[in-house]
């Protein structure tokens, strides 16, 4: 009864989360540890977790997963939250004068829940309008996936990677459409199997309508490969 009290104060917040800070919350000392004291402590904590549950962790099955996920949360599904790692996203000239939007679609996405460590799969549309300058294509991808690689909330991503494009390509003129699934709804609590969850942030020049009708209609264009 006590634990149910205490997620229930949890889940009276509903969609508080919306309004806060578009900043992943991160410790003052979030990197005082190096990555190899991280994956030692959380080894340690998988290990306490799974002997909890009753797990025999002398079974050649179980024995090494505490490292496996210990590594994997540290270096895999968590590497986003590492500055370090940040991509490097170099600009070039429009030498060629492309004025109209370029959209980058169907850009995988894998991130994880941060209510209840899940993951969230889905599609991101990224798109942008040039001032003048233009990015790589694959760059678009890679900052996608950086921000994903982190616990995430959907909106907070899809705000984060918008206002790194707009800072990368000095232009408040980008946009990006992310359409998910949520295991934690998918296969936990309502265990909706079919739903998914679709969050949009439209900067400059998107939030013209007729702007802003254009990339919707590119999102729709199939890829005929």
């Amino acid at each position: 009864m006590k634990i149910e009290n205490e997620l229930e104060k949890f889940e009276a917040m509903g969609n508080d989360h919306v309004g806060t800070s578009f900043e992943t919350p991160m410790r003052k000392d979030a990197f005082k540890l190096t990555k190899e004291e991280k994956i030692d402590i959380i080894k340690d904590d998988v290990r306490h977790i799974m002997e909890t549950l009753g797990l025999d962790l002398t079974d050649d099955s179980l024995k090494g997963t505490p490292l496996r996920v210990a590594k994997m949360y540290v270096q895999e599904l968590f590497g986003g939250l590492n500055p370090d790692i940040k991509p490097k996203a170099s600009t070039f000239q429009n030498k060629y004068k492309y004025g109209e939007m370029l959209v980058e679609k169907n850009i995988n996405v894998y991130s994880t829940c941060e209510h209840h460590l899940l993951p969230i799969v889905g599609k991101a549309h990224l798109a942008y309008i040039s001032n003048g300058t233009v990015v790589g294509l694959s760059k678009m991808n890679r900052i996608v996936d950086y921000f994903a690689r982190r616990p995430q909330v959907q909106e907070r991503l899809t705000i984060q990677i918008v206002r790194e494009m707009q800072k990368v390509l000095n232009t408040e003129d980008v946009a990006c459409i992310i359409d998910a699934k949520h295991l934690c709804v998918n296969s936990r609590g309502i265990r909706d199997i079919d739903s998914s969850t679709v969050t949009a942030e439209f900067g400059g020049k998107f939030q013209e309508k007729e702007i802003r009708r254009e990339f919707l209609d590119y999102i729709k264009l199939e890829t005929p490969f």
